[in-house]
């Protein structure tokens, strides 16, 4: 069975050459005003703790990217749709710190949705991965090919809550504290998974 990762579909995946490590390593006092930016994950197909772990070890094999925060995970019923029509999806959020500009970002995660074979045939459609940008420092764009912050991410609790869980302070861009927004909102169809665990990138 092909899982997507093999060199042939998706060279950026493979391993890192160690000089280009170091320098990734170094990004946040060598590289030129390194942004904080947020990435919300999701998957409900197939392995979804082994493919989340996955995206997040691919962000971090990038260039001029670290992955410095790794949310807890947590189960999600299926957004927009039928209940019961799709699996649940695991959910959670990474913070990074890069020197990449929002587009090479967003290019970055279709790569890697496109590595673990990522099908966009229908909205709100169950997918292997899902890997969006949530936030890009306090940058507010209404951009229809990257809206920042993500237009949708204020009404999600399976965004909102394990953003919590990494930054109590948070704040989205025109939103307000996700604390608040969290609050006001509830973890209806939100179950904490403390029983599956993401890691740092190693």
């Amino acid at each position: 069975m092909n899982n997507g990762l093999n060199a042939q579909s998706d060279p950026t995946v493979q391993p890192v050459p160690a000089a280009v490590v170091e320098t990734v390593d170094a990004a946040d006092v060598t590289l030129s005003n390194p942004k904080w930016a947020v990435i919300a994950l999701g998957a409900n197909l197939g392995n979804r703790l082994e493919t989340l772990q996955g995206a997040i070890d691919a962000l971090g094999d990038t260039p001029g990217l670290r992955v410095k925060a790794v949310s807890p995970v947590y189960e999600t019923e299926p957004w927009g749709v039928e209940p019961g029509s799709q699996p649940s999806y695991l959910n959670a959020v990474i913070a990074v710190k890069t020197t990449l500009p929002p587009s090479s970002l967003l290019e970055r995660g279709h790569a890697i949705e496109e590595a673990f074979d990522r099908v966009r045939e229908e909205r709100w459609g169950p997918r292997t991965i899902d890997v969006d940008i949530v936030a890009y420092a306090d940058r507010v764009s209404d951009d229809p090919v990257l809206t920042l912050p993500h237009p949708r991410a204020h009404q999600r609790a399976f965004v909102l809550a394990p953003w919590h869980d990494i930054d109590p302070e948070a704040r989205i861009p025109g939103h307000g504290p996700v604390a608040g927004l969290l609050a006001g909102i509830g973890l209806s169809g939100v179950t904490p998974r403390p029983d599956l665990e993401l890691r740092l990138p190693e």
